[in-house]
């Protein structure tokens, strides 16, 4: 049984501050083996649960973050650059379920550490109509290749988005935030233990046949994202096919994985 741990920064245990996931900030390197506790959390109890192989993707920023060298052994990390898949590099390997470690909520979302979606600049992103954030854009991902994501850490809120949109993911709740940058957060021994057994139970019910059903968006697939100022949607619109009403673009994807690429290069324009 193979595994993908999907990882991000802001939802790992502590961070309550840009300046704990930018890398030009010196916080930074404090930050850095916590997300590796975090993730090595993970893979403790998928293989505990009874997984045989465990791939890691570093999702956040340039995914030069984790820490190779204090990484469980047993793992492979998926580091740096420029990935077809990005924050679910390896999607497509013949993996059967994905675990998102360290997410965080869509943009919005009160009560919730760093709520955005893939970069300050995008106010809002629709797949068919349905509001989502990185944890739907990469669970829809994960749905083209029928792989269910079966569970989660982060915030509270990160936690209850992920369960209102998956179904009955397991989730780690390692803080409990207050405002956009302040939280009442779990030590990081007392979050990597929350993680581990969140973490083992999602692959024991994925073993029983108990695990939640992969999130298939219906095909063709409308995206619509919202930008936060008319010059990041003009860089946008300079994509072929996009359909533009005031600072909102939409495209129609033939499924989702182009969808996602759509979304990416859309992002990257803006």
């Amino acid at each position: 049984m193979k595994i993908l741990i999907a990882a991000d920064m802001e939802g790992v245990t502590g961070v309550v501050h840009w300046d704990h996931v930018t890398s030009t900030h010196a916080e930074y390197a404090r930050f850095r083996p916590l997300m590796t506790g975090d993730v090595n959390a993970a893979i403790r109890g998928a293989f505990d649960g009874g997984a045989d192989q465990v791939i890691v993707t570093d999702g956040h920023g340039n995914g030069r973050n984790i820490l190779i060298e204090v990484l469980d052994e047993r793992a492979h990390l998926n580091s740096g650059g420029t990935r077809p898949f990005s924050m679910v590099q390896g999607i497509d390997t013949g993996v059967d379920a994905a675990m998102f470690i360290g997410y965080h909520a869509r943009a919005g979302t009160p009560n919730a550490i760093l709520d955005h979606v893939w970069t300050g600049g995008i106010h809002n992103v629709w797949l068919n109509g349905i509001l989502v954030g990185e944890i739907g854009l990469n669970a829809a991902v994960c749905g083209h290749f029928g792989v269910p994501v079966i569970a989660l850490s982060g915030c509270a809120a990160a936690c209850a988005e992920a369960q209102a949109l998956l179904g009955d993911v397991e989730t780690a709740p390692v803080k409990w935030a207050s405002g956009r940058m302040g939280a009442e957060c779990l030590p990081p021994a007392a979050a990597q233990a929350v993680i581990y057994q969140a973490a083992r139970r999602a692959v024991q019910r994925l073993t029983q046949g108990q695990a939640p059903s992969p999130w298939v968006v219906q095909t063709p697939i409308k995206l619509a994202v919202e930008f936060n100022t008319s010059e990041m949607a003009d860089g946008a619109a300079l994509l072929p096919e996009a359909q533009r009403d005031g600072r909102t673009l939409t495209f129609v994807a033939p499924d989702m994985v182009t969808a996602y690429r759509l979304f990416r290069a859309a992002a990257s324009l803006a």
